[in-house]
């Protein structure tokens, strides 16, 4: 049953691809990238995926899911890049070109952790993605694994968060010697964008809520904005209940019972520290799949915790996140029995409890652990 749970707020069939060609004046048209999903799903030859192995830990857990995929023959074939070692004038990131054009052209990927030297002036790996790609909507099912006990039991929400403005628009100067400005963006665009992709995964899910989280009382034209278009949107949901909560609020509600809520949908910032904030309830990052929705059918899915260097090459690493990530994958491609498959074998090896990560309290090795999924299959 728990299972069941965990695989419906995972996704499933085509409500997990809906990326969109949303603009302010049109809603998306999820039928037609339904029918592009199962094109893939039906094609008789492999599907390419581009797959960033990352840094860190990165390329021994992109190497646990490439032998989980092999064990379950799941019919994708990688195409891998790597991070660079100089900046690429035309991203001004460590990030070539090339492998933004990988993602563009085979319309998935999977990405491992990417690490950004802090302080140097290099622009963020991640963001770089994010607003290349323009991967407008961060999906983070947050859900108590069966046979994994934490705080919490029962916990089964959706952080759904704005990816390409707010505070994180890098837009920053100095104005004095002493004085620096940064400048939070907010746009009807992008706001009924995500707005949109929230309600209509909660009605493709079956949920009953969906809460706007914002800190308008102190942020009356930004998050005002914001909130007009959860509101405008809303209106095409009679459905589906609508909250507005404000942030501080919602993270004293989400430690006193996780249960308050269902779909969750912010600005960028705000879902940076929600996501991860609902991923303590869990277990930690190590356990929770993340999937980057863009515009036009793109779909990156990606492990959101960091790279770990002090444990990188010492086969020690969790690969769960990154796995549960690219069943994620999968369910965008519709490759839905394949997913189905690998979730619950790793579900069932993580219940056990005879295979688990230092992380999880266990002892077994990187290669054990996906050698129990494996067997699982």
């Amino acid at each position: 049953m728990a299972s069941q749970v965990l695989r419906r707020a995972l996704g499933s069939r085509s409500s997990q691809i809906l990326s969109s060609t949303t603009t302010a004046a049109a809603a998306p048209n999820y039928s037609l990238l339904a029918s592009a999903a199962r094109a893939f799903s039906s094609a008789t030859t492999p599907i390419t995926a581009t797959l960033f192995p990352g840094d860190g830990i990165g390329p021994e857990i992109a190497e646990s899911v490439k032998q989980v995929f092999k064990a379950a023959e799941v019919p994708i074939e990688w195409e891998e890049h790597y991070v660079g070692t100089e900046i690429d004038p035309r991203t001004q990131s460590f990030l070539t070109w090339e492998s933004l054009e990988s993602v563009r052209q085979n319309r998935v990927g999977l990405k491992g952790p990417m690490a950004t030297p802090i302080g140097k002036g290099h622009r963020s790996l991640n963001l770089t993605l994010r607003k290349e790609l323009n991967l407008y909507a961060n999906v983070r099912p947050c859900n108590s694994l069966p046979g994994y006990k934490t705080r919490y039991d029962d916990v089964n929400l959706i952080t759904i968060r704005e990816n390409t403005e707010g505070e994180y628009s890098g837009l920053e100067h100095q104005v004095v010697r002493g004085v620096v400005e940064s400048l939070k963006i907010i746009t009807r665009q992008a706001s009924l964008r995500v707005a949109e992709y929230a309600f209509h995964y909660a009605k493709a899910h079956g949920r009953e809520r969906v809460s706007a989280i914002h800190k308008a009382n102190i942020m009356q034209k930004t998050d005002g904005l914001f909130l007009k278009c959860c509101r405008e949107v809303a209106e095409k949901y009679p459905e589906i209940t609508y909250e507005e909560v404000v942030i501080d609020n919602c993270c004293m509600m989400l430690v006193k019972n996780p249960a308050f809520f269902d779909v969750l949908v912010m600005p960028n910032l705000y879902g940076d520290i929600i996501s991860d904030l609902c991923a303590g309830l869990v277990g930690g990052l190590g356990l929770t799949p993340s999937c980057n929705i863009g515009e036009g059918g793109i779909a990156l899915a990606e492990a959101v915790h960091g790279s770990a260097p002090d444990i990188a090459g010492k086969n020690l690493a969790n690969p769960t996140a990154l796995l549960l990530s690219a069943v994620s994958m999968l369910r965008h491609l519709e490759l839905n029995d394949k997913a189905d498959k690998i979730q619950d074998a790793i579900l069932n090896t993580i219940a056990g409890g005879k295979y688990r990560t230092a992380d999880l309290g266990g002892t077994s090795s990187t290669t054990d652990f996906t050698k129990a999924i494996c067997d699982h299959l």
